[in-house]
């Protein structure tokens, strides 16, 4: 009985093993702390999408978008949710260190100027002989000479006053400045926090509606993770895909995986930040006809110039070393239907 026993254990723990041995772990790093609109990362994990392609994916939070890009290049993360600009700057000065994107999220840029409607701008031109509050190092700022020249302003009559992110929205509310270079999906919402009605008193020109059609956040993955699994790249792509697409038609299931990771999350306006990103970054025109999780090749081009232009850097990457379309489930798995609810 004994001899059997131990045969059975034996023979279920070699039938176990290549199981085990296939689950591969990569540490993903957001792009900020848990928000909603990171709702599919969670929910791939939390509806075992990620298991079933044999991933172990560990999720922590981040310290910002671009910092997510030398984050995996420091090796501590494999992947993570970040900022393609980043990724291009990086890419013109270290190359073979620079991670690359491999699906396309934010369709559209997040970077906006924000003023109130009772400062009296209401059209670019207004920002001539005004003061607008800038986080040092941020894309909206350092990107901010490439919108100027691009519209036709006249830089020595528009003063920047630099200041740390979190002090944007009050001196803003409070009038100290005319108007703040922001990120629209986190202003809007510490708008929301600081209890003002950021649609009705507010008025938003984002960047991609001046001239600077730049591509935004997505899933980036290391270089080596590539070159030793792409396999694992792969499935890391589908899961997430899958979870998009589920999101889109159901952002209160997307949600519960949201609290499932982090319990202190602010529902009712993490819900909000989540129906945001569909609305104002995700869907587009372009991400229609293409489906979400691609580029334009041109377009990518054009957008490389512009952060070469607005960071001064000295190499211009090409569009290939930014985006690969490798690891992309086919077209017709990436029709993403968005439905409010």
């Amino acid at each position: 009985m004994l001899k059997r026993l131990s045969a059975m254990v034996i023979g279920s723990v070699l039938l176990a093993g290549p199981a085990f041995a296939q689950e591969t772990t990569i540490k993903f790093t957001l792009g900020w702390k848990t928000q909603g609109s990171d709702a599919a990362f969670f929910y791939a994990k939390d509806k075992g999408f990620f298991k079933e392609e044999g991933l172990n994916v560990v999720i922590d939070q981040g310290e910002g978008s671009g910092a997510t890009v030398t984050r995996i290049m420091s090796g501590a993360w494999d992947a993570g949710f970040g900022d393609v600009n980043a990724i291009i700057q990086n890419a013109s000065t270290r190359p073979d260190e620079s991670p690359v994107m491999v699906y396309m999220l934010w369709n559209q840029p997040p970077f906006a100027i924000v003023a109130k409607k009772s400062s009296g701008i209401n059209s670019i031109k207004d920002f001539e002989g005004r003061t607008l509050g800038g986080a040092q190092g941020t894309p909206t700022t350092r990107l901010l000479p490439v919108f100027i020249k691009k519209n036709g302003l006249a830089p020595d009559k528009i003063k920047v006053s630099n200041m740390a992110p979190n002090l944007q929205e009050p001196m803003l509310i409070k009038g100290d400045i005319d108007a703040a270079l922001v990120f629209n999906i986190t202003s809007y919402f510490n708008l929301v926090l600081n209890r003002q009605e950021p649609d009705k008193d507010f008025n938003w020109f984002q960047f991609g509606s001046f001239g600077l059609d730049l591509y935004s956040n997505g899933v980036i993955v290391s270089k080596k993770l590539i070159a030793s699994n792409p396999k694992a790249v792969a499935g890391l792509v589908r899961a997430i895909n899958k979870a998009v697409i589920a999101i889109g038609k159901d952002q209160n299931a997307g949600m519960a995986s949201v609290a499932t990771f982090d319990n202190m999350v602010n529902i009712p306006v993490e819900k909000r930040r989540l129906q945001y990103s569909f609305d104002k970054l995700i869907v587009s025109p372009e991400m229609k006809e293409i489906g979400v999780g691609d580029i334009k090749d041109d377009r990518m081009t054009r957008a490389i110039g512009m952060v070469v232009e607005g960071y001064d850097l000295k190499r211009v990457p090409e569009a290939k070393e930014i985006f690969s379309r490798e690891f992309l489930p086919p077209r017709k798995d990436r029709d993403l239907v968005y439905v409010a609810n």
